[in-house]
């Protein structure tokens, strides 16, 4: 690797961590009562006890660091799978996972399993859902052990349709204010208040980002074809096993804690790509913090935007990355 790109790429890491930093910083200062940067130092110092100290480290920071882990993952896991399928309109949504993980928590809410598990029903009711999804989907796109990628696209899209139907159906049979917390879920929503989870978030994201580093190369001589990069040594059904495996423990913990937010996966990457090159070397720690950055900003205007009513975050994401992934798709339109 030549001394220039080097910079290059350290340049841009720096640029996308101080962008996280200066997002964050601004989301702890705003919200339905400002506190000013100067006061948040002072109080986080000296003012435990005080109602500004609790609006700061019991309700923002968390949200903050949350943000980090969900936004973080879910770039990342896109950035893997539109490697792993050599296609830049796939996300982790695709292949089911969300909609696997929503029909668990659908499935809570109606039957109340919150009164046996309490605080910890949804997020493992959701990571429950994803993970049968997940096996399912791996099963039935796999014969003799090699994994049939356009097959299991094809599956993961059929399965989302399936999940949403029953998720339908079962707000048909609801009650009123079961379809209000089945609904408010699918939204998304980083107002989680177990620092335990969000803790458990945050280090499994950078687990997935520490493992997906081992498969950079790897994901490199994919975007040769598959033949190709059997060729030049790689064992490629067992790169796609365990890279499918790491883009769904991603995904499926994000929304099993956060709920659906979508876009995050789809355009961060896709936006990232066209500043990197696909080089994954790049594209997976800039990805990471692209996404954690973007749904920090989001999360702050959903909280701020009409306060004191807060919008659920995948609203925002959803209108963004929506205007966001049309104007690039525009312009690459034009210059082709």
């Amino acid at each position: 690797m030549n001394k220039k790109k080097i910079l290059q790429w350290t340049a841009l890491v720096l640029s996308l961590l101080m962008l996280c930093l200066i997002i964050g910083t601004a989301s702890l200062c705003i919200g339905a009562t400002d506190i000013s940067l100067k006061r948040v130092l002072r109080v986080l110092l000296e003012g435990k006890g005080t109602a500004e100290y609790s609006i700061l480290v019991n309700i923002r920071l968390p949200r903050i660091i949350l943000g980090l882990a969900v936004g973080g993952a879910l770039s990342l896991a896109g950035a893997i799978l539109q490697g792993i399928f050599r296609n830049p309109l796939v996300e982790p949504y695709t292949l089911g996972i969300s909609g696997g993980a929503a029909l668990g928590v659908s499935v809570t809410i109606v039957f109340k399993l919150y009164h046996f598990f309490g605080v910890m029903a949804y997020p493992m009711s959701g990571f429950l859902g994803a993970a049968f999804i997940i096996f399912f989907v791996y099963s039935l796109s796999s014969k003799r052990g090699i994994m049939k990628i356009q097959g299991m696209l094809l599956t993961g899209v059929m399965i989302s349709f399936i999940s949403s139907s029953i998720i339908m159906l079962i707000m048909a049979l609801s009650k009123s204010e079961d379809i209000h917390g089945i609904v408010f879920w699918q939204m998304g929503s980083l107002d989680e208040p177990n620092l335990y989870l969000i803790l458990v978030t945050v280090g499994c994201s950078l687990l997935g980002l520490v493992l997906s580093y081992f498969f950079c190369l790897d994901l490199n001589a994919f975007a040769l074809g598959e033949e190709a990069a059997a060729h030049l040594g790689i064992n490629v059904e067992r790169t796609k096993l365990l890279l499918f495996l790491i883009a769904s423990m991603l995904t499926g913990l994000s929304v099993s804690v956060a709920g659906i937010i979508g876009f995050v996966g789809l355009v961060v990457p896709h936006v990232i790509r066209i500043f990197t090159g696909p080089d994954h070397r790049i594209l997976f720690i800039a990805s990471f913090l692209a996404g954690a950055a973007f749904l920090i900003f989001c999360d702050t205007l959903a909280r701020t935007i009409i306060a004191p009513i807060e919008l659920p975050v995948g609203v925002i994401t959803g209108i963004i990355g929506g205007l966001a992934f049309i104007i690039i798709l525009n312009k690459r339109a034009v210059r082709l």
